[in-house]
């Protein structure tokens, strides 16, 4: 039985952050035989700021009906997937092979350890902002959520 996992999980925000993370987890990869997966999760509420930056008042966005939600889904995906093809493409300039990208919807750290059990992984990699003191009180940390509820080993990433 090897000490190395047959599967990583990459978690990835798109951030320069992340760029770190995904270096470590394709060598990592690549020197262990492991299959490399990552997965980008958006928020389950997407800002309509974001989706739509001519909106001036986010403040004063309201989303009326559900034609305007579908669409505001939509375009969450579609962020998530153009985010999700940047980091594929980042791993095989890297020299590394992707078995398999996932987007998810919903809390960051609660879809990151439950898409790693279901997969079996080995190892999870992600990178961190290093947010310290009030700030990780008040925002919270998604990397410190996902080493104190997943099930396998976590190695995060500074920058």
């Amino acid at each position: 039985m090897s000490i190395f996992p047959t599967r990583i999980l990459l978690a990835t925000d798109g951030s320069g952050e992340a760029e770190l993370a995904t270096r470590t987890a394709v060598d990592l990869a690549r020197m262990s035989g492991s299959e490399l997966h990552v997965v980008h999760v958006l928020d389950a509420a997407p800002s309509p700021a974001l989706l739509y930056p001519e909106v001036t008042d986010p403040e004063g966005a309201v989303v009326p009906d559900q034609v305007l939600e579908q669409d505001l889904e939509r375009r969450a995906e579609q962020l998530g997937r153009k985010i999700l093809d940047a980091e594929a493409e980042q791993v095989r300039s890297a020299g590394g092979t992707v078995a398999q990208t996932h987007l998810a919807m919903g809390d960051a750290p609660r879809e990151i350890v439950h898409l790693a059990e279901d997969l079996g992984t080995g190892l999870i990699v992600m990178g961190s902002r290093g947010r310290g003191g009030i700030r990780r009180a008040l925002m919270g940390s998604v990397s410190d959520s996902v080493v104190r509820h997943a099930h396998c080993p976590v190695l995060i990433v500074r920058a």
